[in-house]
């Protein structure tokens, strides 16, 4: 029951590897009836038709969008819990409009770095394509390039690219950073040497991107970027997927204008099957994995929990809006 004696139907959304009932003790929400939902919602119908019945939604990360014209279809709705304190798909204004309280959790230590490392290894040792190979009675198909002494360009020098940076020096590379609001004493701060866009592109043999999507970075690596980068260079993003031109870069790839790329994030997410990076060659594509560990699920539903009894004790706990 809610602090006004209404019972809660609570969904929790994208629930992809039905994993989410064993993340959390949801039996102490008693009196809550709590489903999971694990299918994808790609259309506004389908969020509404799916998710009208519920006042309380659980939504994991950026999965499922909730734009002014969702939220006004939802009437029932009271209360909106994210995984993590930032979700750019919610638009806080609207919900605060419609009485929908919206919260957060605390950020759990994702991934991500670990993800963009194995994804820049994977691809200049061309891991996935020897696994391949070997299974199919092949040995020793390619050559690999070492990172010892090439250049590591950071697009974004925020905690992610920073962590990125320090395992790029662990190996013995030299590290260069940009983004839109990065200065050259920043840059040296964290140890690495400041460059212009332009000249990151250029000089970096590894590109790695980790920036937050707004109207001024979508579509920040187009074909212009691509072209100037080196044909033994290699390009992972870790961030959003739609930072980068996925047909540019399918196109560069089958040039044989760059070595590889590594993406584990896509325009639309789950990836349908015209996406022109899954036939590309020289990819190793993971289904945005940066954050999907059994540490950060156990944190993040939990605190979901907390959220949801706060709430129900008129106390609502870390609101976003």
């Amino acid at each position: 029951m809610s602090s006004d004696g209404r019972s809660m139907r609570v969904a929790v959304l994208d629930d992809y590897q039905r994993v989410a009932l064993a993340m959390a003790d949801w039996d102490a929400l008693a009196g809550c009836q709590v489903e999971f939902v694990h299918e994808a919602l790609p259309t506004v119908d389908e969020v509404v038709r799916r998710l009208e019945p519920y006042d309380t939604l659980v939504a994991m990360r950026e999965r499922t969008r909730f734009p002014a014209e969702v939220l006004q279809r939802l009437p029932a709705l009271r209360l909106l819990v994210t995984t993590g304190m930032v979700n750019r798909s919610i638009d806080l204004a609207a919900a605060a409009a419609q009485g929908i309280v919206v919260c957060g959790t605390p950020w759990a230590e994702d991934a991500t770095v670990e993800v963009a490392w194995g994804l820049i290894l994977a691809v200049a040792h061309a891991i996935a394509a020897e696994d391949a190979s070997l299974r199919a009675g092949r040995w020793q198909s390619t050559l690999g390039t070492s990172l010892g002494g090439k250049v590591l360009g950071i697009v974004g020098l925020g905690t992610i690219g920073t962590k990125v940076a320090r395992i790029g020096q662990a190996f013995g590379m030299r590290v260069i950073a940009w983004s839109p609001n990065l200065t050259p004493e920043r840059a040296s701060s964290a140890g690495v040497d400041f460059a212009n866009q332009a000249s990151l592109f250029a000089q970096a043999d590894v590109v790695s991107l980790h920036m937050i999507l707004s109207d001024s970075t979508r579509g920040l690596v187009g074909a212009a970027e691509l072209a100037r980068m080196k044909s033994s260079a290699i390009l992972v993003n870790t961030s959003r997927g739609p930072l980068v031109d996925e047909q540019a870069l399918a196109d560069a790839l089958r040039a044989g204008t760059l070595r590889g790329a590594g993406v584990d994030v896509y325009s639309q997410e789950p990836v349908p099957p015209n996406n022109p990076l899954l036939s590309a060659p020289r990819t190793v594509l993971t289904p945005h994995i940066g954050y999907v560990t059994e540490e950060v699920y156990r944190a993040w539903y939990a605190a979901v929990v907390e959220d949801i009894a706060a709430y129900r004790a008129g106390a609502p706990l870390r609101k976003l809006n």
